[in-house]
Protein backbone atom coordinates (compact mmCIF):
# COMPACT_ATOMS: atom_id res chain seq x y z
CA UNK A 1 0.00 0.00 0.00
CA UNK A 2 1.27 3.03 -1.17
CA UNK A 3 0.33 6.83 -1.40
CA UNK A 4 -0.64 9.44 0.46
CA UNK A 5 -4.10 8.46 1.55
CA UNK A 6 -5.16 5.07 1.62
CA UNK A 7 -7.59 3.03 3.60
CA UNK A 8 -6.98 -0.89 3.46
CA UNK A 9 -10.17 -2.49 3.14
CA UNK A 10 -11.85 -3.08 6.09
CA UNK A 11 -10.26 0.10 7.68
CA UNK A 12 -12.68 3.05 7.12
CA UNK A 13 -10.68 6.02 7.96
CA UNK A 14 -7.66 6.74 5.13
CA UNK A 15 -4.19 6.32 6.31
CA UNK A 16 -1.64 9.22 5.64
CA UNK A 17 1.49 8.53 4.90
CA UNK A 18 4.24 10.92 3.91
CA UNK A 19 5.90 11.25 0.27
CA UNK A 20 9.47 11.03 1.59
CA UNK A 21 10.74 10.44 5.92
CA UNK A 22 13.20 13.69 5.72
CA UNK A 23 9.44 15.54 4.66
CA UNK A 24 9.23 14.87 8.52
CA UNK A 25 10.30 18.18 10.19
CA UNK A 26 8.40 18.30 13.37
CA UNK A 27 9.62 20.06 16.98
CA UNK A 28 12.39 17.70 18.72
CA UNK A 29 11.86 19.89 21.63
CA UNK A 30 9.14 21.80 23.81
CA UNK A 31 5.63 21.56 24.15
CA UNK A 32 3.33 20.68 21.09
CA UNK A 33 -0.48 21.43 21.49
CA UNK A 34 -2.02 19.32 19.05
CA UNK A 35 -5.63 21.17 17.46
CA UNK A 36 -8.49 19.98 18.16
CA UNK A 37 -9.53 17.72 15.33
CA UNK A 38 -6.34 15.72 15.99
CA UNK A 39 -6.69 14.96 19.95
CA UNK A 40 -10.37 15.17 20.55
CA UNK A 41 -10.02 14.06 23.68
CA UNK A 42 -8.12 14.14 27.29
CA UNK A 43 -5.16 16.54 27.20
CA UNK A 44 -3.71 18.20 23.54
CA UNK A 45 -0.62 19.22 24.85
CA UNK A 46 2.57 17.08 24.55
CA UNK A 47 6.01 17.78 26.24
CA UNK A 48 9.12 16.31 24.46
CA UNK A 49 10.85 16.40 27.63
CA UNK A 50 8.96 13.49 28.64
CA UNK A 51 9.00 9.99 27.05
CA UNK A 52 5.49 8.06 27.30
CA UNK A 53 3.89 11.94 26.14
CA UNK A 54 6.60 11.41 22.66
CA UNK A 55 4.68 8.23 22.18
CA UNK A 56 1.29 9.70 22.57
CA UNK A 57 1.58 12.24 20.02
CA UNK A 58 3.03 10.10 17.52
CA UNK A 59 0.29 7.44 17.78
CA UNK A 60 -2.14 10.24 17.83
CA UNK A 61 -0.68 12.34 14.96
CA UNK A 62 -0.32 8.65 13.01
CA UNK A 63 -3.79 7.74 13.25
CA UNK A 64 -5.68 10.64 12.86
CA UNK A 65 -3.59 13.08 10.54
CA UNK A 66 -5.71 13.65 7.42
CA UNK A 67 -3.37 15.26 5.50
CA UNK A 68 0.36 15.35 4.67
CA UNK A 69 0.99 18.73 5.88
CA UNK A 70 0.05 17.60 9.54
CA UNK A 71 2.55 14.92 9.70
CA UNK A 72 4.96 17.46 8.02
CA UNK A 73 4.15 19.64 10.53
CA UNK A 74 3.97 17.27 14.01
CA UNK A 75 6.39 13.95 13.15
CA UNK A 76 9.97 13.94 13.12
CA UNK A 77 11.93 11.49 10.76
CA UNK A 78 14.92 11.29 13.87
CA UNK A 79 12.28 10.44 16.66
CA UNK A 80 10.25 8.71 14.49
CA UNK A 81 12.67 6.42 13.60
CA UNK A 82 14.29 6.15 16.92
CA UNK A 83 10.13 4.82 18.45
CA UNK A 84 9.14 3.05 15.84
CA UNK A 85 9.69 -0.46 17.33
CA UNK A 86 8.23 0.65 20.33
CA UNK A 87 5.22 2.27 19.14
CA UNK A 88 1.79 0.87 18.95
CA UNK A 89 -0.07 0.95 15.80
CA UNK A 90 -3.16 -0.47 14.62
CA UNK A 91 -1.77 -3.01 11.75
CA UNK A 92 -3.54 -1.61 9.24
CA UNK A 93 -1.58 1.98 10.05
CA UNK A 94 1.98 0.10 10.52
CA UNK A 95 0.98 -1.86 7.56
CA UNK A 96 0.87 1.44 5.48
CA UNK A 97 3.67 2.67 6.65
CA UNK A 98 6.41 0.24 6.04
CA UNK A 99 5.12 -1.06 2.98
CA UNK A 100 6.00 2.76 2.05
CA UNK A 101 9.01 2.81 3.88
CA UNK A 102 10.91 -0.52 4.43
CA UNK A 103 13.41 0.62 6.71
CA UNK A 104 11.09 1.30 9.34
CA UNK A 105 10.34 -2.86 9.14
CA UNK A 106 13.70 -3.34 9.41
CA UNK A 107 13.95 -1.20 12.42
CA UNK A 108 11.15 -2.79 13.99
CA UNK A 109 12.12 -6.00 13.04
CA UNK A 110 15.66 -5.91 14.21
CA UNK A 111 14.64 -4.57 17.22
CA UNK A 112 12.93 -7.09 18.23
Amino acid sequence: MTGRNSAPRGYAKPIVVPDRLDLLRGPETGVVHLPRHLKWSGSAHYDLTQPGRIVDLYRTVLNEAANQDELHTYVNKRILTGLWASIWLPPAVRHAWEERFPELRRRRQTAA
